[in-house]
């Protein structure tokens, strides 16, 4: 699925990218350079990925040099880090890489902030998305132990507190998930009086929080004594529980809305399933679910079977293409669950109003590296459950 990804020339930005290209990168230089550590990828191939990684952040560098323009990208910007880092290491410390890691740092602390101190996600006042998590937490890690490893504690404890700002307020105390995101200032029409988080637990969001999760407990392994990576590890192990308990019973994997799963129009989407997967996997693989190791290994092993045998498309040109993951879903919408209908005057009836048809009525996207690239990275994890 890698070299399919590759072969389509997916992860590398076009002269004139949109917002979304940030993380398209970043998810597939994370899934290629996590290919690295299975045994079976030989220095050629693996060569080969770190190049195409390298030609990814190449494409993007040079929107990427003003820490204040970075802040007209959504966090997903900051995605790019474990690209850029690579090339700034393998370069012996480029100074437009340098530069251009140097800024996304910078555009943290230069990025608008609700009243709690919680980090927008994009340019919509006062939200915070579950989203965004993926790409700051490994990013301020990574910077902080390559370049200023004296703040470590700062940063980890900056971490924590986004982290957790999204946790007390997108908690779903029925069922312990999270919401996709929350309004501090409880002004959008989707925001709740109380908490200001949406209604709906869309799956890819919160597969982006979960990998967040873990990922950030394995790049801080030397903090397992700390209170903070304590803190983390439960919320983890608390998420993952949830997760395992939201899993569809008849496929074994996850829906598009999990909060509302089986209903009219809902489905199970192959992106949030493949993180699910990948977190599950992991977890278990690095001891952090050890209390229920067993159970959570075979939620993954149903799950993954499942995304195999659903989504994987075998093309006849001997590639691997990737079925059923949803384009996108955002905050700025009516963040409903149900395609609600307005009165049109210029007709009679009822008609559909195309901003209120969400969650359940995106388009699926073929070959999405949100999905494929989430794949290869369970797939990574599946396998090196083995060794």
């Amino acid at each position: 699925m890698a070299d399919s990804i590759i072969s389509r020339g997916q992860g590398i930005a076009s002269a004139d990218p949109d917002p979304s290209v940030y993380l398209q990168i970043g998810i597939v230089q994370k899934a290629l350079l996590g290919l690295l550590s299975l045994p079976k990828v030989s220095h050629c191939v693996g060569q080969d990925y770190r190049n195409y990684v390298q030609k990814g952040s190449d494409s993007i560098l040079g929107k990427l040099l003003n820490a204040s323009q970075d802040t007209s990208y959504p966090l997903d910007r900051l995605s790019l880090g474990r690209g850029l880092l690579m090339e700034y290491i393998d370069s012996d410390h480029n100074q437009t890489v340098d530069a251009a890691l140097d800024a996304l740092n910078e555009s943290i602390e230069l990025q608008k902030r609700n009243q709690y101190g919680g980090l927008w996600y994009f340019t919509y006042p006062n939200w915070s998305y579950l989203d965004g998590m993926f790409s700051y937490t490994s990013f301020a890690s990574l910077y902080t132990s390559f370049f200023n490893p004296s703040d470590t504690k700062n940063t980890t404890d900056r971490i924590i507190y986004q982290l957790d700002l999204l946790w007390s307020h997108c908690r779903d105390n029925a069922t312990g998930l999270l919401f996709h995101g929350y309004d501090a200032s409880k002004s959008a029409s989707w925001a709740d009086p109380v908490t200001g988080a949406s209604p709906v637990v869309w799956g890819r969001a919160l597969g982006w929080y979960f990998m967040a999760l873990v990922d950030w407990l394995e790049m801080n392994t030397f903090q397992t004594q700390s209170l903070q990576w304590a803190q983390v590890h439960s919320r983890f192990v608390a998420l993952a529980d949830a997760i395992v308990e939201a899993a569809d019973p008849a496929s074994g994997a996850w829906w598009q809305v999990l909060n509302f799963s089986g209903r009219e129009g809902n489905y199970i989407e192959s992106s949030g399933s493949s993180m699910f997967v990948y977190g599950l996997y992991k977890g278990v693989r690095l001891g952090y679910l050890s209390s229920a190791a067993e159970r959570h290994r075979e939620t993954a092993n149903r799950a993954y079977e499942y995304l195999v045998d659903t989504f994987v498309v075998k093309n006849d040109n001997g590639t691997l293409g990737w079925n059923g993951t949803v384009s996108v879903c955002s905050l700025n919408s009516p963040a409903t669950y149900e395609v609600f209908f307005s009165m049109s005057f210029g007709n009679v009836g009822l008609v559909a109003n195309e901003n209120d048809q969400y969650y359940v009525t995106q388009p699926l996207l073929f070959n999405s590296v949100h999905g494929s690239a989430s794949f290869v990275l369970a797939s990574l994890e599946n396998e090196m459950q083995a060794i």
